[in-house]
C-alpha cells in the first residue's frame, strides 16, 4: 500500500522533479541512465501505467485521493503519495494542475529504430519541430488514425516533456516512436524500405490522395517545423512532394492540423 504523506513546502527534496522548471535536468536525472518524465492527469498516468512506464511517486491533490485518482493508487504499488490543497501544490509546481495528479516515472531506454519499423508500413517522420504543443498533437493524430511509429530528428522537442504528454492524451506513450540517428534523414528512412513524401508546396507537389501514394507499401510522411518548413534537401530526396487540397486561398494549414489530414488518407490505406 502506498504511503500517504501530507506536505506544506517545497523543502522534502523527493519533490525536486515537481518543482523543476527545466524539464531537461529531468532528462538527465539518472545519467547515464534514463531519467525521468512527469504525467499529468489521472488519464494520463493510466495510459504510462498500462504501457509499463515505473512510476516512482505522485503528486496529488487531497480530494483525488479518495477521487478521481483512487484506482491508480489502489494499484500502482508501494510508492509516496504527497498531497496538499491546491493552493499549496500550485506553489510546488509553479502553476495550476490539470485534473489535480502528477507522476514522476522513469523513462525506458529509447528502443532501436529497427525494431519499431520492422512490422510498420506508415510511419510519420518530424523534422526539427520544437513547439511542444504541436508534438503533442501529432502524436494524438498519429495513434488515432492509423500510423504504425513516430521518428524525430534530433532538433525535435521530447515527446515526453510535460506539455508534450498532456495534448497528446497520453498516446506518447501508446504509440512506437524513437530519435533518428543521422543527419541524412531520409537516407535512413529509405534504408529501411519506406518511401519518403514530404508534406511542401512544390511545383511537382500532388495531392495526398494521389493513387501513386496509395500504391506505396510503406510511405513515411515527412512534416516540417512551423514557418519554414521542411529543409530543401530533405524534400528534394524525398520520392514524392504532397499536399492538401485547400480553398479559398489558404496554401497551408498548422502542421499539427496538417499531420491530421494526411495520416486520415494515407493510414487509412495500408
Amino acid at each position: 500500500m502506498s504511503e500517504i504523506i501530507e506536505i506544506n513546502d517545497l523543502s522534502l527534496p523527493e519533490l525536486l522533479p515537481y518543482r523543476t522548471t527545466a524539464e531537461i535536468q529531468l532528462l538527465h536525472f539518472y545519467e547515464p541512465e534514463p531519467g525521468i518524465f512527469i504525467a499529468e492527469s489521472p488519464k494520463v498516468i493510466r495510459r504510462a501505467l498500462a504501457a509499463g512506464y515505473e512510476p516512482i511517486s505522485m503528486l496529488l491533490e487531497r480530494k483525488y485521493i479518495e477521487g478521481q485518482a483512487s484506482d491508480i493508487i489502489n494499484g500502482i504499488g508501494d510508492i509516496p503519495i504527497y498531497t496538499a490543497d491546491s493552493e499549496v501544490l500550485t506553489s510546488i509546481t509553479g502553476f495550476k494542475l490539470t485534473q489535480g495528479a502528477l507522476c514522476a516515472m522513469r523513462r525506458k531506454p529509447m528502443p532501436d529504430i529497427s525494431d519499431i519499423l520492422k512490422n510498420a508500413s506508415r510511419i510519420a517522420v518530424l523534422e526539427d519541430i520544437m513547439n511542444q504543443t504541436n508534438i503533442g498533437a501529432i502524436f494524438r493524430s498519429a495513434a488515432a488514425l492509423g500510423i504504425d511509429a513516430v521518428l524525430l530528428t534530433k532538433a525535435c522537442s521530447d515527446p515526453l516533456y510535460r506539455r508534450s504528454v498532456r495534448v497528446s492524451m497520453g498516446t506518447v506513450f501508446q504509440i512506437p516512436w524513437c530519435y533518428l540517428k543521422a543527419d541524412d534523414t531520409i537516407s535512413e528512412i529509405k534504408d529501411m524500405g519506406f518511401s519518403a513524401a514530404a508534406m511542401a508546396l512544390r511545383n511537382d507537389t500532388v495531392s495526398i490522395d494521389d493513387p501513386k501514394l496509395m500504391s506505396e507499401k510503406k510511405l513515411a510522411i515527412i512534416l516540417g517545423t512551423e514557418g519554414t518548413g521542411l529543409k530543401e534537401t530533405t524534400i528534394n530526396n524525398c520520392d514524392h512532394t504532397i499536399k492538401i487540397p485547400m480553398s479559398h486561398g489558404v496554401d497551408s494549414l498548422n502542421v499539427a492540423a496538417a499531420s491530421a489530414v494526411a495520416f486520415w488518407q494515407l493510414g487509412r490505406h495500408k
